[in-house]
């Protein structure tokens, strides 16, 4: 995979997340995965296609989707994934790639994205992608998000 497909990406969480009520956003490391496959409680996947094709995945721990979920409904405690925790952490992944669809655009590569896919359960193992994968982690004050890029033009 092309590492500069994972710059709109990356950049969209520092546009977006300061937007949505987090205070710390910062770049963690960087690896890369022969094939994508993820296997993290909290899950939210979004299928690319047109010139750009593939899954771009947001994988966090549960703690880390509650917390994240908090930020996202301006501090309300989330004890549980319920559906509007949920909710909220598909609407994240959505806001993300979308604003990385319209970078990419504006760089001449065209996009669709679909909408999120939220997979949820401890010890559930995803494979969603042949193509060699990025893996990109956002480091928040709610904790680490993964973001992992199984892209190919």
């Amino acid at each position: 995979m092309d590492a500069a497909l994972a710059t709109p990406f990356i950049k969209a969480f520092f546009d977006l997340l300061p937007q949505l009520g987090f205070q710390q956003v910062k770049r963690g490391n960087l690896r890369v995965s022969e094939k994508m496959a993820v296997s993290l409680d909290v899950i939210a996947v979004v299928g690319l296609s047109q010139q750009l094709r593939g899954n771009v995945a947001y994988a966090m721990s549960q703690e880390t989707a509650k917390k994240f979920a908090s930020v996202m409904m301006m501090g309300m405690p989330v004890e549980q994934l319920d559906e509007m925790s949920q909710s909220a952490i598909s609407e994240a992944s959505n806001m993300i790639t979308a604003n990385a669809a319209m970078t990419l655009e504006s760089q001449g590569i065209s996009v669709n994205i679909s909408p999120p896919t939220l997979v949820i359960g401890h010890g559930v193992k995803v494979r969603i992608s042949q193509v060699q994968s990025l893996i990109v982690e956002i480091v928040t004050e709610a904790g680490v998000i993964d973001v992992i890029l199984g892209l190919e033009r």
